[in-house]
């Protein structure tokens, strides 16, 4: 269930399979999400054995807040969506991470949640690699 991802955290084998890595913010890992449908990117908090928000410290906690806002900003600019989706479930995955989704309408299942809606449509190699770099200048 879980991959050794250095740094003494382990990523959820769900995780690793679902999403691509992108680069290393200041507390967490950025990866995106595989499925083109949606610019979906997730933080992975760099701290291990966290499942839950009020298990990081308060340090950590305010730094979470930070980078989610600065990439919810530079998705937000970089793919002019009507709106940043956030949130932090952990039903499936416990594992702490936290999903930032950019919606518009007219999206698949706008405004319905991404969660269960369809079959995954991985994005093509050279497509992931180019909103990769979009969002890394952005940041």
């Amino acid at each position: 269930m879980l991959k050794n991802h250095g740094k003494g955290v382990v990523l959820d084998r769900r995780l690793d399979n679902d999403s691509e890595p992108m680069t290393w913010l200041g507390l967490c890992e950025l990866r995106i999400m595989n499925d083109r449908r949606w610019p979906w990117l997730i933080l992975v908090p760099q701290r291990p054995d966290m499942e839950e928000l009020h298990d990081l410290t308060p340090l950590d906690q305010a730094m979470l807040t930070f980078e989610i806002n600065l990439v919810g900003e530079a998705l937000k600019r970089i793919t002019g969506c009507t709106k940043i989706n956030t949130g932090a479930l952990g039903n499936v995955v416990r594992q702490l991470h936290v999903h930032v989704v950019a919606r518009s309408e007219g999206d698949p299942n706008w405004p319905g949640p991404v969660w269960g809606h369809g079959a995954r449509e991985p994005w093509p190699r050279e497509e992931l690699f180019r909103f990769a770099e979009q969002i890394r200048a952005a940041l």
